[in-house]
């Protein structure tokens, strides 16, 4: 075993002269002896003795050796490997002078000694050998010089990686980086549980040592990590802090000032991030950076499958991701001022999750599998009100497409929605915000409105909304009839929808047993889901009755049955059959009253 100490000393043997590089055109070693050739290495010229050189380099003797000038006194080294530096420091060694081998000149000694044949053939110890027991008894050893000897091999390539440098320090790297695992690991065993010293201690420093690393040797290190068994919360943590480090500055600004290369290098860490990720489970890592990541992709314009990755992973996490987290702002000129099309495919990736959920065990738990109580559908309603929120914020922007924006409706399920309340107000805001829209593309969008979802209070603002066609209003104040009457004969559902399930049990008994238990499932979920909204319908109910009853203890007169009419004449002069309401109106209006009313042209209907 040599010691650091050891491979340090000065190389060589000990010589009464010191070499001597005076400033001139040409370097001289021997101030005292001529030397009798010129060698030149990128344009820098060293004034030197054969003897020392064809004594320990291959090269140069074989250069030597084949001209065909017996007084040779100049030759030419060109591609050497770290320049004239590199090769000043090889010839050092060939006159045996004194300097040291560190972290920082090993692996320009290693590659230029492999360029001059500098091996043991020609004489003992050279310098291929005293590089490489630095390299596997010093540098292996620790995680940091195999960091700084990786950095130092960025202007030595591919040299470096033919001599087995890079490869080396990565394995050495992974091995380091899980040696360090296990000893924090058994260390916190005997920590107090309170203590996690230990932890982050261990985490900051290799993490931090990491980012100093060009993007390609990183993305080796990474995957002999992965390869070794360090915790994917640690390589996540790595992905982190090199991305904050690399791209921090980035923005719409820089990218278009930065310049071609800068712009294609920020676009290649990004790529490689996304891509040293793996799969949704490997690598776990916020949904911030996530998103963060994907801004960044669409500035760079970075390829559609780093994108589509993104979006996949937050597709498949779309529960737990708030409003601002989805306004991502269009680059396109001329364009909305939000990315809806990313969202539109970020909800495609979440729809398919669900749809694998459902598929994977489809006779495991029969009906409780897919009620209203369970995760799939809990995931569902979740996503359902983050839609209507996200179709409410962006609705008020003039550039916005119809199309889009009906897209993304139409995305979603009927069963997302107990009540459609935040999609009446989203659309509500784009007919106000678009008051150009022709009669038919008022109706389509209206269309996708179910009239039998919506609360008392949205169907008292219905009611009176000059924006919606008259169709929208009619049907509006038909379903808030038959909730009425039914009310009040006491039914406790609707006749349509118990048919409808009928009909489609008889249809469900001649399929397939999986394509009955699909519908079997949606059956249930329908009807778990029809449960939600009359528990919404008896609330409003309840208090429609307390109102009765307080309308009928202040009648002095004592006559019940007219206090009762009274009341009942009231209601229905909220949901708007008989006078204009107020209060309930100002209620929706009130999120966008600041944009002003625009009312839309007059409409002729026949």
């Amino acid at each position: 075993m040599v010691s650091e100490s050891a491979l340090s000393s000065p190389l060589g043997s000990n010589r009464a002269t010191s070499p001597h590089f005076p400033s001139s055109i040409s370097k001289r070693i021997f101030s005292d002896v001529v030397g009798d050739i010129t060698v030149e290495v990128d344009g820098q010229s060293f004034l030197l003795h054969k003897f020392p050189l064809v004594s320990r380099s291959g090269r140069v003797r074989k250069m030597v050796a084949d001209s065909r000038d017996p007084e040779l006194s100049r030759l030419e080294l060109t591609d050497v490997p770290g320049g004239s530096e590199a090769f000043e420091l090889a010839v050092k060694f060939c006159y045996g002078a004194n300097f040291e081998i560190n972290t920082s000149n090993m692996a320009n000694l290693r590659c230029v000694a492999e360029y001059l044949e500098m091996t043991e053939d020609y004489r003992e110890e050279n310098l291929i050998v005293r590089t490489e027991t630095f390299l596997t008894e010093v540098v292996m050893q620790s995680l940091e010089k195999c960091v700084e000897v990786l950095c130092a091999c960025e202007k030595l390539l591919p040299v470096a990686e033919e001599v087995g440098i890079i490869g080396r320090c990565v394995d050495a790297i992974a091995l380091n980086a899980c040696r360090e695992q296990l000893v924090s690991g058994l260390a916190q065993l005997e920590c107090d549980a309170t203590s996690d010293r230990v932890k982050i201690g261990y985490q900051d420093w290799w993490v931090e040592d990491l980012s100093l690393l060009r993007i390609d040797l990183y993305k080796q290190v990474i995957a002999a990590m992965r390869k070794t068994g360090v915790r994917s919360k640690s390589i996540g943590a790595s992905l982190m802090h090199y991305a904050q480090s690399h791209l921090r500055d980035i923005s719409k600004h820089n990218v278009w000032d930065s310049g071609m290369a800068a712009a294609d290098e920020q676009r290649v860490i990004i790529e490689t991030i996304v891509g040293l990720l793996g799969s949704e489970k490997t690598v776990p890592v916020p949904l911030t950076f996530l998103f963060g990541m994907l801004r960044m992709a669409v500035m760079v314009d970075a390829a559609h499958s780093c994108r589509h990755e993104l979006e996949r992973r937050i597709g498949f996490q779309l529960e737990m991701v708030t409003l601002d987290d989805l306004l991502i702002p269009s680059l396109q000129t001329g364009d909305s001022l939000f990315d809806v099309d990313t969202v539109h495919r970020i909800l495609v990736n979440f729809l398919h999750r669900i749809e694998e959920e459902d598929d994977e065990e489809p006779f495991k738990c029969g009906y409780e599998s897919e009620g209203t109580g369970s995760p799939s559908h809990d995931s569902m309603l979740k996503v359902g009100r983050l839609i209507d929120n996200y179709l409410a914020e962006i609705a008020p922007d003039p550039y916005l497409k119809l199309q889009k924006f009906v897209a993304i409706i139409e995305l979603l399920p009927d069963y997302a929605r107990v009540i459609d309340d935040g999609l009446y107000r989203a659309i509500d805001i784009y007919l106000k915000t678009h008051p150009s829209l022709t009669e038919s593309e008022c109706k389509k969008l209206c269309k996708l409105i179910d009239c039998q979802k919506l609360s008392q209070d949205a169907s008292n603002h219905a009611a009176q909304n000059d924006r919606l066609p008259v169709q929208m209003v009619v049907r509006v104040l038909y379903f808030e009839q038959l909730r009425l009457k039914s009310a009040f004969s006491g039914s406790s559902g609707d006749g349509f929808f118990s048919q409808r399930m009928i009909s489609s049990g008889i249809q469900s008994a001649a399929v397939s047993p999986r394509d009955n238990y699909a519908s079997l499932r949606r059956e249930n979920r329908e009807l778990k889901l029809e449960i939600s909204r009359m528990r919404v319908r008896l609330s409003e109910l309840e208090k429609e009755q307390a109102f009765m009853k307080q309308d009928m203890k202040e009648n002095k007169s004592g006559d019940h049955r007219r206090a009762f009419f009274t009341s009942l004449s009231r209601g229905l002069g909220r949901m708007g059959l008989f006078s204009p309401g107020n209060g309930q109106k100002d209620k929706f209006t009130r999120s966008h009253s600041s944009q002003g009313k625009k009312g839309r042209p007059q409409k002729h209907h026949s």
